[in-house]
Parts: structure tokens; sequence; C-alpha cells
């Protein structure tokens, strides 16, 4: 797990010191060292490419990055793991190929010399990555299957009209290279706005993008920079009746067997929950040492799930651990946990406690339950979205002038005294909801908004109206739309949260937020081999009783009546916190009328949301003064405006 920065094009001395900038801003993504390599240290067309290392695998100098084919002269920057190179060592192997280091990044090297562009498809892992091939003079970027690592790109032009192609692992390192502008982007700023986190290819910078997951892009030196990119994977179709809970269960071992492969210390991320429990369960059984396991508790009664995760410790006879968050530390430790936020986003901060206190007690590698809920219907959206879209299909049929009638009438039951914010929640959006003719895209979308579209207007007038239905741009709604079409419905909703919620925002948090500590965090529920499989299971296999994750549950062995209670997610006591001693803290940023206006947003309307959320007014979550606050936190921190 490491920290990558590079430039391909007019490359001289200003661009190879903002790649070493760059590459300098990640040092917390690799506190194990650093390299840098130019292809040439004249100016002219060329790259440069930095790394910082977090030692995994093979903990000697012979994984230092940048690492360089001796026979191609190709060089490769890479930040990640692949898990199955093992597998793919030993057939290279048996080709005749030989090896110098223990390191997965050689096999990749060595994987790209025998089967050239599409050595990424063989690959089963998280990574973004960067290869230089000298012979052909390309640039060959790629980033993995769901998109668990991050890979950032901008193009500027430098003096002549010499265009250069900036790239790195997190968008900050990008704008530390002083070569990017720091101006906020429009769209961006209204995806944050609608979501509570950035929703790409674009970011919050105008000019700097994401490589989508599962897609290699190869820039070509001598053709002007010419870009081709290409998808080697998609989320998958279903296709049921192709595989059975016996494969599930198969891959589910083999995804956990490969991720426990460290030569640091290692343990299992244990929240008490169904998916945090699975994957603590298939560990224990793979491993050949005790598991170390471990979680964050709170003083709150409400949201303390200590006990839970205790118990599954208790049997499975793991080393487990136990560290307490209270609200004094939170603050005194808020800052810092601000500052590891890469890209705003309303919800990551629980990741970074839960990965510092790791980090402090010894671990360097963490394996997560993300993605659980998403698979195997967790979540009350695969109760609800359904039922919705009946719903709103059925009102199409009715006459306007009746759909009209009936939403004056939820507008009245749900706005409350005048002047107050409307509720932004999945019930004070039904009104808008039944007028959508039961587009299940239209539907997620509006479901997960922070808020309704008329606030929304109201909180940045600038903003692109059309973005009323969905909150997304239209090439972006499109290959939504396309990913679920002729899906079954819970297949449909659970390819929308793996494309949105997942790898929009619970990927980069999690990376983002682990990495500030230098702590790699690996995720086995989303392993794409594993996420091919259940998109081959019969919808009732899969998914029913609903909410209960049953399949999750048999596959890894434990006793479904273990975890009959109700869901209960790691969240943050963040509701009773903003009121107590943060209260001062958010209140006075989002008081700040010129803080506002420098990002485009109209400081009555965010002072009517915050005094709402104060007034306790039915509806108003803290998520959505949150949100705002971290907004304008890191604007101000990033010297992003308008």
């Amino acid at each position: 797990m490491c920290g990558i920065a590079g430039a391909i094009g007019f490359v001289d001395d200003e661009v190879r010191e903002a790649v070493r900038r760059a590459t300098g801003r990640q040092v917390h993504r690799g506190p194990d060292g650093e390299g840098f390599y130019a292809s040439t240290e004249a100016a002219g067309p060329g790259v440069a490419l930095g790394h910082r290392r977090l030692a995994v695998i093979d903990l000697s100098a012979d994984g230092a990055q940048p690492m360089r084919d001796p026979e191609t002269g190709a060089v490769i920057v890479y930040n990640g793991e692949v898990f199955d190179f093992e597998s793919l060592r030993r057939e290279l192997v048996a080709e005749g190929r030989t090896f110098r280091s223990g390191t997965d990044t050689e096999v990749v090297l060595q994987a790209y010399a025998r089967w050239g562009l599409d050595f990424v498809s063989r690959l089963r892992g998280m990574f973004a990555l960067a290869i230089w091939d000298p012979r052909r003079r390309r640039l060959v970027l790629a980033r993995d299957h769901l998109g668990v690592k991050p890979l950032y790109l901008a193009r500027v032009s430098r003096p002549g009209g010499r265009d250069v192609l900036l790239f790195t692992s997190e968008l900050r390192a990008l704008l530390a290279t002083g070569l990017v502008e720091r101006r906020l982007d429009p769209v961006g700023l209204q995806g944050f706005l609608w979501h509570g986190f950035v929703v790409g290819p674009g970011t919050l910078v105008r000019g700097v993008r994401r490589l989508e997951p599962g897609v290699r892009l190869s820039v070509d030196l001598d053709d002007g920079l010419a870009e081709r990119e290409e998808r080697f994977w998609s989320l998958p179709a279903a296709t049921p009746g192709t595989h059975s809970a016996l494969d599930l269960q198969r891959e589910l071992e083999a995804a956990v067997r490969m991720q426990l492969v460290a030569d640091v210390p290692l343990g299992v991320f244990a929240s008490g929950g169904v998916d945090s429990s699975a994957v603590m369960a298939i560990a224990a059984r793979a491993t050949g040492s005790v598991l170390r396991t471990f979680n964050v508790g709170f003083e709150e009664p409400g949201f303390d799930e200590s006990r839970h995760a205790r118990a599954v410790a208790q049997r499975l006879g793991t080393e487990h651990s136990e560290v307490r968050l209270s609200e004094r530390v939170f603050q005194e430790r808020l800052d810092d946990a601000l500052g590891s936020v890469d890209q705003p986003t309303f919800d990551a901060l629980n990741t970074y406690f839960v990965s510092r206190a790791a980090r402090e007690a010894g671990l360097t590698v963490a394996l997560a339950g993300t993605g659980g809920d998403e698979l195997f219907g967790g979540y009350a959206s695969f109760r609800e979205l359904p039922l919705l879209a009946r719903a709103s299909r059925v009102a199409r049929l009715a006459p306007r002038s009746t759909r009209r009638a009936v939403a004056r009438v939820l507008a009245r039951l749900r706005l409350g005294a005048p002047g107050a914010v409307a509720p932004q929640t999945r019930w004070g959006k039904l009104a808008a909801a039944l007028d959508l003719g039961g587009d299940l895209l239209d539907l997620y979308q509006l479901s997960h908004a922070l808020f309704l579209p008329d606030f929304l207007r109201a909180l940045a007038p600038g903003l692109d109206p059309g973005w009323g239905r969905s909150g997304l741009q239209g090439e972006r709604a499109q290959r939504l739309a396309a990913v679920i079409r002729g899906s079954p419905v819970l297949h449909a909703i659970s390819l929308l949260e793996l494309a949105s919620f997942v790898g929009e925002r619970l990927l980069p948090d999690t990376d983002a937020s682990s990495m500030a500590v230098s702590l790699e965090v690996r995720v086995p529920l989303l392993d794409h081999r594993v996420v091919e499989t259940l998109a081959g299971l019969a919808p009732r296999t899969r998914f029913e009783p609903l909410g209960r994750k049953l399949l999750l549950l048999r596959a890894a062995g434990l006793d479904p009546a273990d975890f009959a209670r109700p869901k209960h997610g790691f969240e943050l006591p963040l509701a009773r916190w903003i009121r107590a001693g943060l209260r001062e803290r958010v209140g006075e940023l989002l008081g700040e009328r010129a803080a506002c206006e420098s990002i485009g947003l109209e400081p009555r309307a965010v002072a009517r949301l915050w005094q709402a959320y104060l007034a306790g007014a039915p509806g108003i979550y803290w998520s959505r003064p949150w949100s705002v606050f971290v907004l304008l936190t890191w604007c101000r921190e990033q010297r992003v405006m308008l």
C-alpha cells in the first residue's frame, strides 16, 4: 500500500519538482520509503514518477519503487495489493521468467511484460498503477475492478502550449504540485450537495478527474498525449442459476485467505455486525495463528456495539482489543480527522478513528466487512424502493391535477412552521417520488439525496436546475441506467449501491481515512470474483429474507440466531456531539457569510438549515448541517473557491 505520483508530457525541472512535491505530500500513505524516476534529466518529452512506500510484502529494499524491469526497461509505480500474485508468479516462472524479490509489484511488472495491456485482467486485488513502457513510449494507468484504490488525473497546459498529464493517489497531492488551479468545480459542488460526497469521474476541483474503476488508460507520449481508455471490467449483469451458494462460499474463503497474506501485523475490524463478523469467522478458520480483532466503542449506550463484537470474538477465539472513543477525544482529534479527508464527505470520520486506534495498537493491515449490506440486501432501500417504484407507477396513471393536489397535501403535512426547512428525509420526499413514474434510478437518487430539490436550489441558487430529478450529469445518469437495464429489481438496487454508495463514498472514505494513519485496509467482500459469483445466484437464494443476510452468515458458518437484532451500523454519536461540544465551532463556520459565498452557497439558507437542526425540526438530521460544515472546512483549508 503506497502513494504514487507522476507526469507525462513535456517534463522540465519545474515538472519534476512538482512530482516530488506531490510525492512528499503523500508521506502518510508510505512512511517506509521514497523513490523517484525520470526518463530524462533534460527538458523535453518524457515521464517523471514518484512513490511513497508502506512496506507490507517483502519488507526488504528489493521491494522499493519505482521498480524497473531490467529486460524491458519498463518502470512501475503502484499502490495497492494484488492478492493472487503467488499463483501468477508460479505461472510466470513456469514460462521461464525469473524474479529478484518476493513482492507482488514485480509480479505485476512481469505480467505486463508477458501479457501486454491484457495483464490487468489477470489481477485479483486492489490497485492503482502506472507503468512507463520506454519501448512503446507510452504510459499505462489502471485502477482495480471496484475502485478500492483511487487515481486522480489532471491535464495542464505549460508555457509554449505543451501539455502535461499529472496523476496522483490523492487530490490534495495534485494541488500540492502547484500546477493545478484551486478552482471549485460547480458540477462537483452540485454532486456533493446532492449526495454528501463527490460523484466521479469529476472532482471538486476544475480540471481534475478520477480514473474510473475497472478502466485502463494508455497515454502515447509521441502522439500529443493521446489517451486511449478501455474498460476491462464492469459490474456484472444478473445471471441467475449460473452459480450456487457453495460457489459463493468457496470464493469468499479464497478472497479472505489471499487477503490474510502480509509480512506485517494484521487484524480484522470487528463492529459486531454481520459483515465484519463474517470476515472474522472466515479469517479465523483460514489463519494458522490466533487472529487479532479490533473494536471501537462509545460511552453513549445507543451507539456502543462493543458487547456484540466481544461475543463474536469470544466464540471465534480471537485476540480481541477494544478502544473507547469519548466526545472529549473526538474534539481533541477533530482537526486531524478532518485533515484526513481527501475530498469532502459527510461520513468518513468513523473510519478515521477506528483506523487510528488500530494503527496505534500496532496493526499495519486490517480487513473490513465493507460491502456486505450492498451485496446481500442489508439496507432498507432493498425493501422500500420496489414498493416506492410500484406506487410511483400507479400514481402516474392518475390525472396530473390529482397528483398535484396530493402533492400539495403532502407538502402541507411536511412543511411545519412558516419559514422552516422542510423535512429532508425519505418520507419528506414522498411527493416528489410519486411524480417519477417508477424510474428506479431516479427514485434511488432521490431517496439518498441529502436535500430535496427545492431546498437544494435555495442553498445553491447558481446550480444547474436541470439536475432536479437525479442529481447526476446526463452522461453519468445514462451510464448507470445502462448498468441496471434489464436486471431484476433487487440486483439492480445492489448494482446502484455498488456503483454509487460503495464506489463513490465508502471506498474513497476508507482509503483516505485509513491511509492518513498509514494503515492498509482490505475489503474481501468486494473481491470482484465474489461480486461476479453473487450475480449468478437466484434472487431468493441471495436476498431472502431481506435484511437478514442469511446467505453471508451461512457461508461464514455463523448462527443467524446470534444476529437476530435490529440493524445498527458503525456510527459516531455526531447528532449528540454537534448539539453539545461542537455546537459553537460548527455554528461559527456555518455563519460565516464570506465562506459560504466563496463557494456559491446562500448564507441565509445555510443559517436556516442550522437553526432548523438546533430547533429539532422533523426530518433535519445531523448529516445535513454537518455536510455543509465539512465542505466549508475543506474548501477553506485547501483554498479552493469558485
